[in-house]
């Protein structure tokens, strides 16, 4: 299974600062003791392709370091140079997920960051500098088309299913007028963002909430899900932080229903063969171990489904000489 991973280019972060940097090293170590996880380093997201989703203006204040300083407030790092690196890096990881998982039909392929849902189109927001997801979205929509003469008859649909315990309201935002790509967003209802975004399909969840509310609200989800639309990708915000060991989440999922919510989401999208691209977002465990371990148990349930579209892929018979490309 292909992981894309960004771990070489780490935040200068000043001392105290409560986000866990660290967290991605350790699961790239833990994945890269796997030999089932193929891990490639990213490439970073060009201009162009963060402008499908960001406005050239907050872009080129980005990569200058004009940004003011009330909005690096807002995202929550310092502007460096690493910090615009990494951020590209994050957005890269993403789109080559998907372009595995879409393009070259592995079905299943992740980012070991990502899930920047926080990112409006002209600013950033909670630790998050670019949207990967809006980015990688359009992105697939376009290359999706050149690559099918046949697609281009209507555009890809794309869903993100997203499962941060934060409300992603910078994707919200993005895609509130765009009938092609639906945003689900199951998250805490008294949590960060104080100022949510409308989504295609919100889902608000009570502080303390446990496994098995947690699953109940996910399956009615993903039947409203169907209903009302039916994806050709999906981009699954795998966060770790609804645990009940995180520090930021306020939610009281065990380890086993963390597992169950992925397992749910994996079958889900199997069922309807509905290749997926995975980001870890957010994850602020009390004890960083926490979090990796909740997060490589994410990545086994991954590589469950990876498997099935390797099996389905190898039970094809291999096309005749006399047939079409």
């Amino acid at each position: 299974m292909l992981v894309f991973y960004a771990t070489e280019f780490v935040l200068p972060l000043p001392p105290g600062h409560r986000f866990p940097m660290e967290k991605y090293r350790l699961l790239r170590d833990a994945l890269a003791a796997d030999a089932a996880f193929r891990l490639r380093q990213a490439l970073p997201a060009s201009d162009g392709e963060l402008a499908l989703a960001h406005t050239p203006a907050y872009i080129e204040a980005v990569q200058q370091g004009t940004l003011p300083a009330a909005a690096q407030r807002e995202i929550g790092f310092p502007w460096s140079p690493a910090m615009v690196e990494r951020a590209r890096r994050s957005v890269g990881a993403t789109v080559q997920a998907a372009r595995a998982a879409l393009l070259d039909a592995e079905g299943v392929a992740a980012n070991i960051a990502g899930g920047t849902h926080h990112a409006y189109a002209d600013k950033g927001g909670g630790f998050c500098v670019f949207n990967d997801a809006a980015v990688a979205a359009r992105l697939m929509q376009a290359e999706w088309a050149r690559r099918s003469p046949a697609a281009r008859a209507r555009t890809l649909r794309v869903a993100i299913i997203d499962l941060d315990v934060h409300q992603g309201n910078g994707t919200a935002r993005i895609f509130r007028d765009d009938p092609t790509v639906f945003t689900l967003s199951l998250h805490g209802a008294r949590n960060f963002p104080f100022r949510k975004e409308p989504s295609d399909l919100d889902v608000e969840l009570p502080d303390g909430c446990g496994d098995d509310d947690y699953l109940t609200a996910l399956e009615q989800a993903l039947q409203e899900l169907e209903r009302r639309f039916e994806p050709d990708l999906a981009l699954y915000l795998a966060g770790a932080d609804p645990h009940e060991g995180d520090r930021l989440g306020r939610l009281k999922l065990t380890d086993d229903g963390m597992e169950a919510r992925d397992r749910r989401v994996f079958e889900w999208l199997w069922q309807r063969r509905v290749p997926v691209a995975m980001a870890m977002a957010g994850g602020y465990g009390h004890d960083i171990a926490t979090t990796v371990r909740v997060q490589r148990r994410t990545f086994a349930v991954a590589l469950d489904y990876w498997r099935r579209w390797r099996a389905q892929r190898a039970s094809r018979p291999a096309a005749s000489p006399a047939s079409p490309a």
